[in-house]
């Protein structure tokens, strides 16, 4: 089964960038054609799947002006190519793509190019499409994402936690239902993320999850691929949880219970049984106890080694499903980023998962056996959790400037933040565990006493529950005497029943218990923003992309392609200047840094300021005035009432905190302008300011 998911998730597995970028267009962003292209391309940094409208092309009314589907151009799966109409006439056409790359996530963009000269143009808001899904559907599907890894942690760890630590939990219902609760919680996020993956691609809104046609589409990604493998994998985990509470869950027969009394003493208790002072005294009975003990509970041991090997393969399956469709499927070292990436998630289940089962063992009285085992096996997933995520760190990430210049970077020392705030609190539970420990009396597992039914009838008694035999007695005298026709003395029966259940369930809850299972709590609540910052962390590009995006961008800057049917190399010609339209913008900035650029004011002055070809230029002065140089600085221009950008502005240096570049602007409206500064590796900002074009 791990063979046949692994097979289906990761053939098309390669060497690619995770998360695509776009690389360059053909026309060229703002290029001016002297004939009309027959074609548009666009090429990626990795393989993209394309849908019937990934590629769109307006003209200056609007209208689209492209035909047929979009296509990868000669076969190459990191490119887009959709054909042109004939007859088309001079003017600014806007070019709205929308793709999803190779790990799952989409992307999406616009740029405008020109036929003999550039010219206004009107473009309608919902046939521009951006690479922002809708608001309720996005945080649906994150929502839904956040609760399948959560999910995922707390079956498999769960499950882990009962065969490796306490296989009696499979009998406790507290245990039983919190088995179910992963198990369904699971189902139902993976279906949910089937659904909203169509309109959460595509900016559409939540009517659209119900799209059987977008369901179909999603199933044919490697995404919708890995998603089907979960839900045949459920199926089996179901069959898994029945095995494990049928064989574990199940009370010891009569030859096992007397063995484990005659010879081991009672069973979780440590106390020596009845027949242990007689097998001290005669070597043979006792070796023949012993025998008959290891007879007992082998069909056990057995049935534990069998649902052991059974679990680890489904939970190796089920992490195959994450890892298949994320960044460890795309980038460098492929072969060996999916296997650690897998053993990342399963260490992760085995820690986050066990801590829950382990506050309700806690709540039923487990021994310090049980919880010493499992810190053991706890401090073993950190490690791996640490060795494995500085590997996943490094090769996300690329560079020390990505920690604190992208937003992968910056959710990861979230991340790291939060994992050092949990380890800080296991330090203090295993400092309760040490007390638990040095107090014998609190050790020992408190054993539920049994419960006793008798038949009914008209002089039946009813259920029995006591902690002590006197309890009991009395409780059994008690219900004998009774009138069974009386409801209500059948109803006071029942809540002094259920009043010493209660009492002997929290009797084990000494205030070392209590401040042992305190602690596993928070340390439970810090693993859920754990998890969140996990999904984030998935939905962001690594901090290798965006170093490459903004290679490719400056290369970009410098040199682009040509345009197609005759078109001019070198992007757009520079716009004629008009005396007199020149508009300036001051922005006053301050990253909050302690270098001298990193206060001053941006001034970026535009002729001729209306639609079309814009010459641009962005001026950088410190606070006394004087140029200042900076690492880094993005010029862009949104039109927010079109759903239209950012559309960034290729900047040439011109000297010491002097850039000039072309903007595009197509559509008259209120712009917003952008200017995206940074004075070193840590300090930033981002200033902007109204821009009335037309």
């Amino acid at each position: 089964m791990l063979g046949a998911v692994l097979a289906l998730l990761l053939a098309g597995a390669g060497p690619a960038s995770a998360h695509a970028a776009l690389q360059s267009t053909d026309p060229a962003q703002n290029a001016v054609l002297p004939v009309a292209p027959q074609t548009v391309t666009l090429t990626f940094s990795e393989a993209v799947s394309l849908s019937s409208d990934s590629v769109r092309v307006l003209d200056p009314a609007g209208r689209a002006v492209d035909s047929g589907s979009p296509a990868h151009a000669d076969g190459k799966d990191n490119t887009a190519r959709v054909g042109l109409g004939s007859g088309l006439a001079n003017g600014t056409y806007t070019v709205a793509w929308r793709a999803v790359s190779e790990d799952s996530h989409p992307i999406g963009g616009a740029f405008t190019f020109s036929i003999g000269a550039p010219s206004a143009t009107t473009v309608s808001t919902t046939a521009l499409q951006s690479a922002e899904a809708d608001g309720l559907v996005a945080a649906l599907y994150g929502t839904a994402r956040t609760v399948a890894y959560a999910a995922f942690a707390l079956l498999a760890g769960a499950a882990g936690f009962v065969l490796l630590c306490w296989p009696a939990g499979a009998s406790r219902r507290p245990v039983q239902r919190l088995l179910m609760t992963g198990w369904v919680a699971l189902l139902v996020s993976t279906v949910a993320v089937l659904m909203l993956r169509g309109p959460y691609e595509r900016g559409s809104g939540i009517g659209k999850a119900f799209d059987l046609s977008l369901v179909r589409t999603t199933l044919d990604e490697r995404i919708g691929t890995a998603l089907a493998a979960r839900l045949l994998l459920l199926a089996a985990s179901g069959v898994f949880l029945s095995l494990l509470v049928g064989q574990l869950g199940l009370p010891q027969g009569a030859g096992a219970k007397a063995a484990a009394n005659g010879g081991a003493g009672t069973a979780g208790s440590g106390r020596p049984g009845p027949g242990a002072a007689g097998a001290d005294g005669d070597p043979e009975e006792a070796e023949l106890r012993e025998l008959e003990r290891r007879a007992a509970e082998r069909p056990q041991r057995e049935a534990r080694l069998g649902l052991g090997v059974a679990g680890l393969v489904l939970a190796v399956a089920l992490s195959a499903t994450w890892a298949g469709a994320d960044h460890a499927s795309v980038g460098i070292q492929v072969w060996l980023a999916l296997p650690l990436g897998m053993l990342h998630l399963v260490a992760m289940a085995l820690w986050l998962g066990g801590l829950a089962a382990m506050l309700v063992g806690l709540r039923e009285g487990i021994g310090a056996e049980v919880a010493d085992r499992f810190s053991k096996i706890a401090f073993g997933a950190v490690l791996v959790l640490a060795g494995t995520g500085v590997y996943q760190s490094w090769r996300g990430l690329g560079s020390w400037g990505a920690l604190t210049g992208t937003d992968y970077g910056r959710l990861l020392l979230v991340k790291t933040g939060c994992v050092i705030a949990m380890l800080g609190v296991a330090w203090m539970s295993r400092t309760w565990l040490a007390r638990l420990r040095a107090t014998p009396e609190e050790a020992a597992e408190v054993v539920p006493e049994p419960v006793a039914v008798a038949a009914s009838g008209p002089d039946a008694t009813s259920d029995t529950v006591s902690g002590t035999a006197s309890d009991a007695a009395s409780a059994a005298a008690s219900d004998s005497g009774a009138d069974s026709e009386d409801p209500v003395r059948r109803a006071q029966l029942a809540r002094q029943r259920a009043a010493r259940a209660n009492a002997d369930r929290d009797r084990g809850l000494t205030p070392t218990r209590a401040g042992l299972r305190r602690s596993v709590l928070v340390e439970a609540a810090v693993a859920v923003a754990v998890l969140v910052v996990t999904t984030l962390l998935t939905n962001s590009p690594p901090g290798r992309v965006a170093g490459e995006v903004a290679a490719a961008a400056a290369n970009g800057a410098a040199t682009t392609s040509g345009g197609t049917s005759g078109g001019t190399t070198g992007g757009a010609p520079a716009p004629q200047t008009v005396p007199g339209r020149t508009v300036e913008l001051k922005l006053p900035y301050d990253t909050k840094g302690r270098t001298p650029n990193a206060k001053g004011t941006a001034t970026v002055t535009l002729n001729p300021a209306g639609t079309g070809s814009n010459e641009v230029h962005l001026k950088l002065d410190g606070a006394d005035g004087s140029p200042v140089e900076v690492p880094e600085v993005e010029l862009a221009f949104t039109l927010p009432d079109r759903d239209l950008g950012p559309l960034t502005v290729p900047l040439t240096t011109e000297g010491t905190g002097r850039w000039t570049g072309t903007a595009q602007l197509p559509l008259a409206g209120n712009w917003v302008v952008s200017v995206v500064i940074r004075s070193s590796d840590i300090d930033q900002t981002t200033e902007i300011k109204q821009l009335k074009i037309g």
